[in-house]
């Protein structure tokens, strides 16, 4: 997500950049927009080995730039994670392959490039050799914990994971419940592919949605998921249906519930891209509805938990798409890679990847990038 928030000197920014992507980076290339407003924009990650790649590595600045401009930089920040020291041997390298590479894409639009490197017990200038300012290891640590902007991060609520894996981590249950849900899953899709006819494969669809709507309404009221492992496998199986699947993500949009009822039917036309404008437009955009979509994840995330590997696309992708429109590309982005591990052709889990690749935010994003100027 984006923020507001200013940070004046080097060790405020450094210790902001993990609360803002939710993790510890750790072998990643991480640049920064900072704007005319002396607010920080754009935060944005990636493997510091393929921002140094000699063939790949120009390119993808190019993109990250791309990026920058967008949000409304006039300068950037980029830091640099490593556990190898970034001012000696190969490590020294790296540092000024990512400094070229970020560098030369930036000239013509940005007016500078600075660059610190964080290891695992400090953080420097990796272009700096006074040893009084940057010693053996960096600066401790240390000093990044009890930085404003740290406390401030902390008193709001903020956490920060181990590492990138965890943003998308989701405990598994049980293997008796996973047994359980497995049969009943299977019970649920056989029923769809025997359906005599349309009509019967349409009361299959609509009673998966009713299941669906029935369990988020008692999640919206318990803040939690209390479904038998049955139920949750026939989510799983009502999910793996394309037309159900999109009933649920309409049914996730402000007013689109009837739309959602209609889809599931066959039908919806217009109404669909109408709806979908909602997340995606930024004319005519609007931030999720908390209530809704926090139950939503909670029964997404049962499901999860007691699927498959293989079958974990649909729940994982449409986790996915709560993530992007509430603003959390990094989660979006683990989520969306472990729904096309299990499925590499999901077609809803390659859009949101793409818009993931093109740094698109979802409408009312994009509105209050526009608006902060």
């Amino acid at each position: 997500m984006q923020t507001t928030i200013r940070v004046g000197e080097p060790r405020e920014l450094l210790a902001f950049i993990p609360f803002q992507l939710g993790f510890e980076p750790h072998e990643s290339a991480v640049v920064v927009s900072l704007r005319s407003s002396g607010r920080v924009g754009l935060v944005a990650r990636v493997d510091l080995e393929d921002l140094t790649d000699p063939e790949d590595g120009p390119q993808l600045a190019r993109s990250l730039v791309t990026y920058l401009v967008e949000d409304g930089a006039r300068s950037a920040v980029l830091v640099l994670y490593s556990s190898r020291e970034l001012r000696a041997a190969q490590g020294a390298g790296l540092a000024r392959a990512a400094r070229a590479h970020l560098g030369r894409a930036a000239e013509p639009f940005l007016t500078g490039v600075a660059c610190w490197a964080v290891g695992p017990e400090g953080y420097y200038d990796p272009t700096c050799e006074d040893l009084t300012c940057c010693p053996p290891g960096g600066r401790p640590r240390t000093e990044l914990e009890s930085t404003a902007v740290s406390a401030q991060m902390v008193l709001e609520g903020s956490q920060v994971l181990p590492s990138r894996t965890d943003l998308g981590r989701i405990p598994r249950a049980t293997d008796a419940r996973r047994r359980s849900a497995r049969r009943a899953a299977a019970r649920w899709a056989a029923r769809l592919a025997g359906a005599p006819d349309s009509a019967t494969a349409q009361r299959w669809r609509e009673q998966g949605l009713a299941l669906w709507r029935q369990e988020v309404g008692r999640a919206a009221v318990d803040g939690s998921t209390q479904a038998a492992a049955t139920v949750l496998g026939r989510l799983l199986a009502a999910l793996d249906d394309v037309l159900v699947r999109d009933g649920v993500l309409l049914g996730l949009v402000p007013g689109a519930e009837r739309v959602a009822d209609r889809v599931v039917a066959g039908g919806g036309g217009d109404e669909v891209g109408q709806a979908l404008r909602v997340i995606i437009d930024p004319e005519v955009g609007v931030a999720p509805e908390q209530d809704r979509t926090s139950a939503a994840r909670t029964v997404l995330e049962a499901v999860v938990a007691h699927a498959p590997r293989r079958s974990q696309a649909p729940a994982s992708t449409l986790l996915a798409v709560l993530a992007w429109w509430n603003g959390d590309g990094a989660r979006a982005s683990v989520l969306c890679e472990r729904a096309l591990e299990a499925d590499e052709h999901h077609r809803l889990a390659l859009l949101v990847h793409e818009a993931l690749v093109q740094g698109m935010p979802p409408g009312w994003l994009r509105a209050a990038q526009r608006e902060a100027g």
